[in-house]
C-alpha cells in the first residue's frame, strides 16, 4: 500500500475543474463544489472551474483550452461519464487524449462496486494525457466525484506519495515532443 513521504516536499498542481449537465449551475453544482473543495483542500489550487452543457463538440473545445494552456496541469471533470444518450464526456475526451491511462476507469469501478455494487458498470469512468495534460473524467454524483478524488487522484497528484505518483511523471510526459539527439 502507498504512503507520503514526508521528506519530499509538496509540489501543489493546478487543476481546472468542469461539470458537465443540463441542469447545473454554480450555484446547485454539488459534485464540481465538492471536487473544487476537495482539490483546494489538498494544498492544489483550482485554476479554473467551469460548467458545461453535454455537448461533445464544446467540451472537447473547452479540453483543448485547457490542454494548450501551460498553467494547467491537470483537469478533472464530473458528469457525462453514464451511457445515457446525453453522456458523452468520454467521447470528448476520445478526441484529445494521446494516451490514456486505462488504470485509472478500472481503478474507480473496482472502488465503486464496493459501494454501489454491480451498478458500477454503468460509469464510464475515464483518464489520460493529452499534451503534457492530466486529464479525468468522473460520474456527475457527489459520491462518485469523493471517491474519486479520495480513493486515488489524491494521492496520485502528490508528489510524496510512494511508491510512484503521476506528478513526478509531468516533467517527462511531453519527451516524444523534444528532438532526438544525434
Amino acid at each position: 500500500m502507498g504512503r507520503i513521504d514526508e521528506t519530499r516536499p509538496f509540489l501543489p498542481v493546478n487543476i481546472a475543474v468542469l461539470t458537465v449537465s443540463d441542469t447545473r449551475t454554480l450555484d446547485n453544482d454539488t459534485s464540481g463544489a465538492t471536487l473544487a473543495e476537495r482539490v483546494a483542500a489538498a494544498g492544489h489550487r483550482v485554476a479554473d472551474r467551469r460548467i458545461e452543457k453535454d455537448d461533445s463538440g464544446a467540451i472537447e473545445v473547452l479540453l483543448r483550452g485547457w490542454i494548450a494552456d501551460p498553467s494547467i496541469d491537470v483537469v478533472i471533470t464530473t458528469g457525462g461519464t453514464g451511457i445515457t444518450g446525453r453522456d458523452v464526456t468520454p467521447e470528448a475526451f476520445d478526441r484529445v487524449l494521446e494516451k490514456r491511462i486505462e488504470g485509472f476507469g478500472e481503478l474507480f469501478r473496482m472502488l465503486s462496486y464496493q459501494k454501489i455494487g454491480t451498478s458500477t458498470i454503468q460509469s464510464r469512468a475515464i483518464g489520460g494525457v493529452a499534451g503534457g495534460t492530466y486529464l479525468f473524467a468522473l460520474p456527475g454524483s457527489t459520491g462518485a466525484v469523493k471517491d474519486g478524488w479520495d480513493d486515488i487522484l489524491v494521492h496520485q497528484l502528490d508528489n510524496r506519495f510512494r511508491p510512484c505518483n503521476l506528478v513526478e511523471l509531468m516533467p517527462r510526459l511531453q519527451e516524444h515532443l523534444k528532438p532526438q539527439a544525434g
